[in-house]
């Protein structure tokens, strides 16, 4: 006869928990900000005919038909864009080192031994007892 038990052998397996995405999109967004801009104006001036200035005005050309022009310039805001790096993204899987517990439920077969033993002068003692027994 053999005596047979059962054991656990406690392991680990590996399977699928979950699956993570990384996905690059991309979003507008209205962005509105001031500049300070600049332009020329023309104003006309005039100056009175005095006693100190008279001679100054004298000096000139006589009475004729002039044209003067200016050119006048202004700043305008313009906007540029362009891609700039600000960082840099990726997945990366990290192992985390856990304890988890098992239970299971294990048999033995026991033997219960049944025996008859001649004592002394010849005489039977019936006994009944486990492996440890003695006849």
């Amino acid at each position: 006869m053999t005596r047979s038990e059962e054991r656990m052998r406690v392991g680990t397996e590996q399977v699928e928990t979950g699956r993570v995405r990384l996905r690059e999109y991309v979003v507008t967004e209205d962005v509105q900000q001031t500049v300070p801009v600049s332009r020329e104006g023309v104003r006309v001036e005039r100056e009175p005919i005095t006693g100190a200035n008279r001679g100054r005005t004298l000096s000139g050309p006589e009475i004729s038909e002039v044209e003067r022009e200016v050119t006048l310039h202004e700043e305008r805001p313009v906007v540029e864009t362009g891609a700039v790096p600000v960082e840099r993204v990726s997945l990366r899987t990290d192992e985390v080192a856990e304890e988890g517990a098992v239970a299971g439920r294990v048999r033995e077969e026991r033997v219960d031994v049944e025996a008859e033993a001649v004592e002394g002068d010849g005489e039977i003692a019936e006994g009944r007892g486990g492996e440890e027994g003695r006849f």
